[in-house]
């Protein structure tokens, strides 16, 4: 056992008779450790992503419910009529009158 142990921290297993098939499962362990680390990079990268994605989300959220509260406020009645009172225009004093027409359905024969 303690032959073994030497020989595999010494390297003996990369230049023996069967060195060529140990060296392939090297290059092949690397390869896949190679990917699993970028794959761990690439899944960062997009958690981070989602993140700043949803706090824009946040951000625009509070943008949207501000301007329906402005949209809200500049649609009544009251600042409309502030608005229009600085340019010149005022509500009729004299209420409406309703112009009722009478029609004659019958056909002349």
């Amino acid at each position: 056992m303690k032959k073994g142990l030497l020989n595999i921290l010494k390297g003996r297993f990369l230049v023996s008779g069967d060195a060529p098939k140990n060296w392939l499962f090297i290059i092949f362990a690397s390869f896949l450790a190679t990917v699993m680390i970028g794959s761990s990079h690439s899944a960062d990268k997009k958690v981070h992503q989602i993140a700043a994605l949803n706090e824009e989300v946040k951000e625009l959220r509070n943008e949207f419910v501000d301007v329906r509260s402005d949209v809200q406020q500049l649609k009544l009645e009251s600042t409309v009529m502030q608005i229009v009172a600085e340019k010149g225009l005022y509500p009729s004093e004299v209420p409406p009158k309703q112009i009722k027409v009478k029609s004659n359905n019958k056909k002349e024969e």
